[in-house]
């Protein structure tokens, strides 16, 4: 394991090592897992908006997209625990 300095203003660290003792674990842990979670959460969003400009490229190419209104109603009734057929994609040129 690498050794890392880091420089936290007064208040910030006073805020960590009040958490940290809050929930039963040493300042270092606290942090070690705050910096593994800001990291993992960085690297879903990443993949989370390469995703959405694949997706968005995808539908520009096919000219094919769904209704927002007919995702609405699929999402709201699975939600309830219906059972309800996707939407189908329709082409969106002219």
């Amino acid at each position: 394991m690498s050794t890392t300095s880091l420089k936290l203003p007064e208040d910030l660290k006073q805020l960590a090592v009040a958490a940290a003792k809050h929930q039963g674990v040493t300042p270092h842990a606290f942090m070690v897992d705050a910096i593994r979670a800001a990291a993992v959460a960085a690297e879903k969003r990443a993949v989370f908006v390469s995703d959405a400009i694949a997706a968005r490229t995808e539908m520009r190419k096919s000219g094919e997209g769904y209704s927002a209104d007919e995702v609405h109603a699929y999402v709201q009734a699975r939600a309830r625990g219906s059972v309800i057929a996707k939407p189908k994609a329709k082409s969106w040129r002219g």
